[in-house]
């Protein structure tokens, strides 16, 4: 299997049962990696009953406590790299990204030349239903800051809905990302960006969740809203491609293969 899902989780179980279910009647297969955050409503225990449902298809990582969407995905990351998954996805638990969009992004990334492929509100038509107007203002003013202090081409930059090509993340050092909310979504964008990766973005309808509880809170909009500052200034510095590591040379981005062998 080359396609795999992270769905990072934390009091879910309204939703991760029906979430499973659905990407796992796709007509295109996926595997699923839920990363449980010691969830004290019994999130994980749904996961494990379902295991024997859908063996060597959903796999679960438990971590002790609540440590952050982004420390999740990267683990979740570093995870599906060490069993060569070619694309990686993030999505939410809650159906705020509708899994039958899982294969547009995967198309995209697949036979249509991106190396990130964006779930996005904002590009022709996307768009969020069942939000109320301060949450659309914050979404949307966030993306437009983000937009004008970093010059990211991406209309959605704070997108949760994503999928990464094995080499992206191979590419990407990981361990330099430093966000774990929603500044998170923005520095992995940035990063790929930066290292000269193509992303595309692909017109999705968010949905509000209709259970369980939102996880955005003010310390998150804090961190966005000072983070990308923080981000602009460390892109001065700072380089995040992980070109060697653990003595091994990783693979060189796409679009610089192709001028290799245009050289060559």
């Amino acid at each position: 299997m080359e396609k795999i899902v992270i769905i990072p989780t934390y009091n879910e179980k309204e939703n991760i049962s029906n979430i499973l279910h659905a990407v796992f009647g796709l007509h295109e297969k996926f595997h699923v990696l839920v990363i449980d955050d010691g969830s004290p409503d019994g999130t994980a225990e749904i996961v494990k009953e379902l295991q024997s449902k859908f063996p060597g298809q959903l796999f679960l990582e438990e971590r002790k406590g609540k440590l952050g969407l982004g420390t999740a995905y990267i683990h979740g990351f570093k995870w599906a790299l060490n069993r060569d998954y070619q694309f990686i996805f993030e999505m939410d638990a809650d159906f705020s990204h509708n899994p039958k969009d899982l294969s547009r992004l995967y198309e995209a990334c697949k036979y249509q030349g991106a190396d990130v492929a964006v779930g996005s509100r904002y590009v022709k038509g996307g768009g969020n239903v069942n939000w109320p107007w301060d949450r659309v203002v914050l979404s949307k003013g966030g993306s437009l800051y983000t937009r004008m202090i970093t010059w990211i081409p991406v209309k959605d930059s704070t997108a949760g809905f994503v999928c990464y090509t094995n080499d992206v993340l191979r590419t990407i050092n990981l361990d330099k990302i430093l966000f774990v909310g929603y500044a998170f979504q923005i520095e992995m964008k940035f990063a790929a960006w930066k290292l000269g990766f193509k992303i595309k973005e692909v017109p999705i309808i968010f949905q509000d969740r209709k259970y369980g509880a939102s996880k955005m809170n003010k310390g998150i909009v804090k961190e966005g809203i000072l983070g990308v500052l923080n981000l602009r200034w460390q892109s001065l510095f700072k380089n995040y491609s992980n070109r060697v590591k653990n003595n091994d040379v990783v693979q060189m981005p796409r679009f610089q293969k192709e001028v290799f062998a245009k050289t060559k």
